[in-house]
């Protein structure tokens, strides 16, 4: 059993949102909630420790605010989008983020960042952008 808890996907194309937990599952990793928009997303935050974030959800360009959000009840935060200039500022607890489309690797180079298994030198080799030092 993995120790963490688990990770909230906030994504409203549902086939994306099934590919990032098919590929976190087979891993090990634990999904709290798939989550397409703000009031699903702020249900399920106490059930994470770390949440990938699209930008774009069906309820508009919330994903910058959820992430916030998620930000002030301490999840980390990993952005996914094909938009990383719409990310400003990041949250305050925000890792990194991840363009789409993305690769497997990328995803759980995030993952194993969001939980303090790899370092941001091996994060980036795996595409993940790295916010600060």
């Amino acid at each position: 059993m993995n120790p963490e808890k688990p990770i909230l996907i906030v994504e409203d194309e549902i086939f994306v949102a099934l590919d990032i937990e098919r590929i976190l599952c087979e891993q090990g990793y634990s999904v709290a909630a798939i989550a397409a928009d703000r009031n699903e997303a702020l249900a399920a935050v106490d059930h994470a420790e770390l949440a990938f974030v699209d930008i774009n959800l069906r309820d508009g360009m919330t994903g910058p605010e959820i992430a916030a959000d998620l930000a002030r009840k301490g999840v980390k935060v990993i952005y996914v989008t094909a938009n990383p200039a719409q990310i400003d500022p990041p949250a305050e607890t925000a890792i990194g983020f991840i363009r789409k489309p993305f690769s497997d690797q990328s995803i759980l180079a995030a993952a194993a960042l969001g939980y303090g298994r790899i370092d941001h030198a091996r994060a980036a080799e795996a595409d993940v952008t790295v916010f600060g030092p």
